[in-house]
C-alpha cells in the first residue's frame, strides 16, 4: 500500500483492479488498521470489487491439446478406425423404372475401410470391451464365427490394435473373403458348408474354450454393442443425411443388429418409420419357413438371431437367390455401384416397396452392406470370371510399332 491515506489507497485499489493485489490490499488495511479513517471506505470498495468480479463472465476453457497428427497434419487421422462410418448416400437413378413412385437412396456402408457396414460392428465390439478392461492388446485373443464380412473387419482393426485373431467360417463362402484374412494376418478356420453357421459357431466356442482365459468370443449375433453402435451411428447419420425425411428403411437380415439398431432411433425420433426386414426366399426363417440352402452370403443364417428385435420390423420381405443375383449383377452396369449380392436383394425389396401405391412419393433407404469386389469368385460373377479369364490377347504383331514411332507417353 502507497501509505495511511485512505484516498491514496483507493486509488493504489482502482489501478489494480479486482484481481488478487485488490484483496490483499483491502484485507491489509482493514485487518492492521481497523480504526483508520479509510477503513469503512476500504470495506465498501472490496465489497464492490468482489461484486464486479461475480458478474464478470466467465473466461473460456483452454481448448484441449491438439495431438500431434492434428498439430502436423491437420487433415490426417491416425489409425484406420478413425475411417469407420459417416458413410455417403446416393440416390438410385436409372435402375427404378416406371413402376417405382417413391425415391430410393442407398446407403453406401461398403464404403467403410473394410468394405462393409461391419466395420462399424467390430469396433463397437473392441472398443467398448477395451472400455471395461473385458480386452487387452497383444493379450487376448479375438475369435469369432463369420460368414465374411464381420471376419474381415475384426482382422483388420485387430491388425491395427495389436489383437491375435481367429476366424472361423463355412467353407462354402467366397475365396475372396480367406484372402482378406490372411492378407491383414488373421488365422482362418473352415468349417463343413453342409453344417452352415451354426457348425462354425459350435467351433468358435470349443476354440475358445481350448485356448482358455486369454481367447474372447466377439459373438456379433449376441453382443449388445450390435445394435448399439447402428443406434448411435448409422441411424443418425441417416437421418442427418436425409434431412429427417426417411419413410422406410429396408435393411437384410444377417446379425440383425442394423436393422435393429436404426429401427430403434428411428422409432425414438419418428414413430411412423416403416422398417422392412430382408431374407433369402429359400431360407424365410423370418416369415415362418424352415432354413434352407442359399447363395445371398451374409444374409439368412437360418436362424432368428439374438440381436434382432422383431417387434421393431414392420413388414418381412423375401427376395429368391437368382433374383438378388441378377440385380446384384445389374447394379455396377446401370449405376456404377459395386456392391454384394445381400445388396441385390435389398434393393430388390426397396424396388417392391416403391411399386406399392400407397409410397408414391416417400423416401426409402437402402442399406447396402458390402463392396462387390469380394464376391468375383462367387455365383455373382463366376461367369464374368470365367469369360474374362479367356479374354483374347492381341497378336504381338498388332502391338509392335515400326521404328521411330513415338507418342505423347514417351519422352
Amino acid at each position: 500500500m502507497p501509505g495511511d491515506d485512505a484516498t491514496a489507497n483507493v486509488v493504489y485499489l482502482r489501478e489494480k483492479g479486482v484481481g488478487q493485489a485488490v484483496n490483499e490490499a483491502v484485507l491489509a488495511l482493514v485487518a492492521e488498521r481497523p480504526e483508520h479513517p479509510g477503513a469503512w471506505f476500504a470495506r465498501f470498495f472490496a465489497k464492490k470489487c468482489e461484486e464486479a468480479k461475480a458478474a464478470e463472465p466467465a473466461a473460456a476453457a483452454e481448448p484441449a491439446a491438439a495431438t500431434a497428427a492434428e498439430t502436423e497434419y491437420p487433415g490426417v487421422v491416425n489409425s484406420i478406425a478413425e475411417c469407420i462410418g459417416n458413410t455417403p448416400m446416393l440416390r438410385l437413378n436409372k435402375i427404378q423404372g416406371a413402376n417405382c413412385k417413391a425415391t430410393i437412396l442407398l446407403k453406401m456402408e461398403s464404403e467403410n475401410p473394410a468394405k462393409s457396414v461391419k466395420d462399424r460392428l467390430a469396433l463397437s465390439i473392441i472398443e467398448e470391451n477395451e472400455k471395461n478392461g473385458t480386452l487387452t492388446p497383444g493379450k487376448s485373443v479375438l475369435i469369432e464365427a463369420t460368414s465374411g464380412n464381420t471376419g474381415v473387419a475384426l482382422a483388420m482393426l485387430g491388425a491395427a490394435k495389436g489383437y491375435r485373431t481367429i476366424l472361423v467360417m463355412p467353407e462354402q463362402m467366397s475365396l475372396e473373403r480367406r484372402c482378406l484374412f490372411a492378407a491383414y494376418g488373421a488365422e482362418l478356420v473352415l468349417t463343413p458348408a453342409s453344417k452352415g453357421l451354426k457348425g462354425a459357431l459350435f467351433k468358435a466356442e470349443a476354440l475358445a474354450a481350448e485356448i482358455g482365459a486369454d481367447a474372447f468370443l466377439t459373438e456379433q449375433f449376441a453382443t449388445e454393442f450390435n445394435a448399439k453402435v447402428h443406434r448411435e451411428t448409422t441411424g443418425p447419420e441417416i437421418w442427418k443425411q436425409t434431412g429427417g425425411k426417411v419413410d422406410i428403411l429396408v435393411s437384410g437380415i444377417g446379425t440383425g443388429g442394423t436393422a435393429t439398431g436404426c429401427a430403434q432411433y428411428f422409432k425414438d425420433v419418428n414413430g411412423k418409420v416403416k422398417v422392412v426386414a430382408v431374407e433369402p426366399a429359400e431360407s424365410a426363417v423370418l416369415s415362418g419357413s424352415g432354413p434352407g440352402p442359399h447363395k445371398i452370403q451374409g444374409m439368412g443364417a437360418g436362424f432368428k438371431p439374438h440381436t434382432l428385435d422383431m417387434t421393431l420390423m414392420d413388414e418381412v420381405r423375401t427376395v429368391p437367390s437368382a433374383v438378388a443375383l441378377e440385380l446384384a449383377r445389374r447394379l455396377p452396369k446401370e449405376e456404377g455401384v459395386l456392391a454384394g449380392i445381400s445388396a441385390g436383394a435389398i434393393v430388390q425389396a426397396a424396388l417392391d416397396e416403391a411399386a406399392v401405391a400407397e409410397n408414391a412419393g416417400k423416401t426409402i433407404v437402402a442399406i447396402i452392406p458390402s463392396y462387390g469386389e469380394r464376391y468375383l469368385s462367387s455365383a455373382l460373377f463366376s461367369e464374368l470370371k470365367d469369360a474374362c479369364a479367356a479374354h483374347p490377347v492381341c497378336s504381338e504383331e498388332e502391338c509392335s510399332p515400326p521404328e521411330g514411332w513415338t507418342c505423347k507417353a514417351m519422352n
